[in-house]
C-alpha cells in the first residue's frame, strides 16, 4: 500500500467511536514529553537571551493589564520565574520548557481523536519531539509558547467535540480561548478559520446549543482586562500590526510557501501533508474535515494581507498528529518503519541545529550556510558585549558629566541588554522609544546627556543641542546590530516629557530585515 491510499483508504481501526477510543500509552508518551523538557533545559544557559527575552524581562518590572505589542501574561508569568528561580537564564526558561512537554503530550492526544491506537499515539509524540515547532517555543520564553499551547489546546478540543458531539466541551474552549487571549492576540485568527472551517465542512451542529454563546461569554470574561487595556488605550495592537504588516511586506510572500515545508521541519514536510490530504480525503474524518479547511483558509488568508508564514505552524502541528494516523497504517513493515524513524531523526537534528544553542556560537558564525540560516542564535549572542562597548562610551565622560547621563537604545533589544548588564558595568539606566519600552520611564530633567545606540543621526540632531558620533558597535558574530553607531548627544532642546513623544515609534525592532529598516528609517534604523 502506497502512502496516497493510506491517506484515502478507510482503515477499520481508525473509524472514531465515540464510545471507546484507543487507550492512551501514558507511560512511552509522558517519557517523550519529560525528555523534551530535560533536553531544552540542558541548553537554556547556552549562548544568552533572545532579544524578544531581554524586553520580556524589562516588561516583568512594569508589569501592566497590557502592552502596545503584546497582552501580560508572559511578562506576569516572567515576573513569577524571577521570584522563584532568581533573575537568571536558566530560571527564565522554565516555563517554557515546561509547556513544551505539554504540547508534546497534546500530538498524541489529537491522534487518538482521530483513531490512532497506541502506536500512532507514540509515533505523534515522537514527530512532536522533533518538530521545529515544540523546540524553538520551548527554548525561548516569549508570547508564542502560550499562544502555540493554547492553539494545539483549542484544536484538540474541537476535535474531540466533533468526535463525540459532546457541547460541554464548549466551556473548555472557553477558558482556554480566554487565557490565550492574555497572552496573544493571534489567537483570534485560528478562531475564525476553525470556526470557517465548521461551517463549510460541518459538524455545524456544534453550533446550535446555548453553551456556544456561553462559551464566547467566558473568554470575553476571562480577557477582559486585556481587552478593556486595548480600548482604553486607542487599541494599539492594531497600528502595531500595521507596522509589522509593513515592515515585512514582500518578503512574508515571497518566502510563505517555503516556510509551509520549513517550519515544522523539511523531512516530517509529507507526514503532515499526508495529514491534511487525509483529513480532506478519508469518509470517515468527514468530521474532522474543518481541521484541514482551516489550515487552508488561514494560507488564503495570509497570503491575502501579507501575514507571516509561521502563524500556520500550530495548524500544521494538529496536520502532523494526523499524519502519525496515516503513516501509521502504511508502515506496516520494518523496512517502512525505518524510513519514518529515519525522518523523524533527521527532522529532530535539523531542527536542532537550526532553533537550539546545539552548536558553539562560532561554529554557527564561520559556516556559510548556518550563518544564513540559524539567525535565531544570533539573536541570542553578542548583548553583553554591547554593553561593555556602551560602558566604554561612558567611562569617556567626565565624572560630573556622568551622574546626567542615560543611554538610549534604538530598539528594545538594545535597551533591555543595558538594563540586564549595565550594572555590573556601573552603567545609568537605559531607556528606549520602542513599542511599550516607552512606558518604562523617562529621564529626568537633570539628565542632559544621552548615550544613544543605533539612532537616526538627523533625528536626534534635531532634538539635541549637539550630538557627536563616539564609534559603532563592533562584533565578531553576523548579529543584527553589529556595526550601530553609538552618539553622545547633549542639551535636550525641550522637557524630557515633550520630547518623549518623538522619539515614541511602534513597530518591528530593527536591523532584522531591509524592509523593516526602510519602514523605520525616520526614527533610527539605517
Amino acid at each position: 500500500m502506497t502512502l496516497a491510499q493510506a491517506t484515502a483508504s478507510p482503515v477499520p481501526e481508525a473509524t472514531p467511536s465515540p464510545e471507546r477510543p484507543a487507550p492512551v500509552p501514558w507511560r512511552p508518551v509522558s517519557l517523550i514529553a519529560a525528555s523534551m523538557t530535560v533536553c531544552l533545559l540542558a541548553l537554556a544557559t547556552r549562548h544568552g537571551y533572545h532579544v524578544d527575552e531581554l524586553y520580556t524581562r524589562a516588561a516583568s518590572h512594569h508589569l501592566a493589564w497590557g502592552y502596545i505589542d503584546q497582552p501580560p501574561l508572559v511578562a506576569l508569568v516572567a515576573r513569577v520565574e524571577t521570584a522563584v528561580f532568581g533573575d537568571t537564564l536558566f530560571g527564565f526558561r522554565v516555563v517554557p520548557a515546561l509547556l513544551a512537554s505539554l504540547a508534546v503530550l497534546l500530538a498524541p492526544l489529537i491522534a487518538r481523536e482521530l483513531g490512532g491506537g497506541s502506536r500512532a499515539q507514540i509515533l505523534a509524540a515522537l514527530m512532536a519531539f522533533a518538530s521545529g515547532l515544540v523546540m524553538y517555543t520551548g527554548h525561548i520564553m516569549g508570547t508564542n509558547n502560550w499562544d502555540e499551547l493554547s492553539w494545539l489546546t483549542v484544536s484538540w478540543l474541537l476535535i474531540r467535540m466533533a468526535r463525540t458531539r459532546d457541547t460541554r466541551l464548549w466551556w473548555a474552549v472557553g477558558v482556554v480561548v480566554g487565557v490565550g487571549l492574555t497572552a496573544k492576540y493571534l489567537l483570534v485568527l485560528l478562531l475564525l478559520c476553525l470556526g470557517a472551517g465548521l461551517l463549510l465542512s460541518g459538524p455545524r451542529q456544534v453550533f446550535r446549543t446555548w453553551r456556544f454563546p456561553a462559551a464566547v461569554g467566558v473568554a470575553v470574561v476571562v480577557s477582559s482586562p486585556v481587552l478593556l487595556w486595548q480600548i482604553t488605550h486607542g487599541m494599539p495592537q492594531l497600528e502595531m500590526s500595521a507596522a509589522l504588516s509593513k515592515a515585512l511586506e514582500g518578503l512574508a510572500r515571497s518566502t510563505f510557501l517555503p516556510m509551509q515545508l520549513l517550519l515544522i521541519g523539511l523531512f516530517l514536510s509529507p507526514v503532515w501533508i499526508a495529514g491534511l490530504v487525509a483529513l480532506l480525503r478519508r469518509p470517515e474524518w468527514r468530521a474532522y474535515r474543518f481541521v484541514g479547511w482551516a489550515y487552508l483558509l488561514m494560507v488564503v488568508v495570509l497570503l491575502a494581507i501579507g501575514g507571516q508564514g509561521a502563524y500556520t505552524t500550530s495548524l500544521q502541528y494538529v496536520l502532523l498528529a494526523a499524519g502519525a494516523v496515516v503513516v501509521d497504517r502504511w508502515a506496516r513493515s520494518t523496512v517502512r518503519l525505518g524510513v519514518i524513524g529515519g525522518l523523524t531523526g533527521l527532522n529532530a537534528a535539523s531542527c536542532a541545529v537550526l532553533l537550539l544553542p546545539t552548536l558553539p556560537i562560532h561554529v554557527y558564525a564561520t559556516n556559510p550556510v548556518l550563518s544564513e540560516m540559524a539567525i535565531v542564535q544570533f539573536d541570542q549572542a553578542g548583548w553583553p558585549e554591547l554593553t561593555r562597548q556602551v560602558s566604554a562610551v561612558h567611562r569617556s565622560l567626565p565624572p560630573d558629566e556622568q551622574a546626567r547621563t542615560v543611554v538610549y537604545g534604538n530598539h528594545y533589544g538594545q535597551a533591555g541588554a543595558i538594563d540586564r548588564w549595565g550594572p555590573e558595568y556601573g552603567l545609568p539606566k537605559a531607556y528606549s522609544g520602542h513599542n511599550s519600552y516607552a512606558d518604562f520611564g523617562v529621564p529626568g530633567e537633570d539628565k542632559t546627556t544621552v548615550i544613544t545606540i543605533g539612532v537616526d543621526p538627523e533625528h536626534f540632531g534635531r532634538l539635541f543641542t549637539s550630538c557627536e558620533k563616539r564609534g559603532a558597535y563592533e562584533s565578531d558574530l553576523p548579529v543584527s546590530d553589529d556595526g550601530q553607531e553609538f552618539m553622545v548627544c547633549r542639551g535636550p532642546l525641550k522637557p524630557w516629557p515633550q520630547l518623549w513623544e518623538e522619539l515614541r515609534w511602534i513597530g518591528f525592532q530593527c536591523p532584522y530585515t531591509a524592509e523593516a529598516i526602510t519602514a523605520n528609517s525616520a526614527k533610527g534604523c539605517e
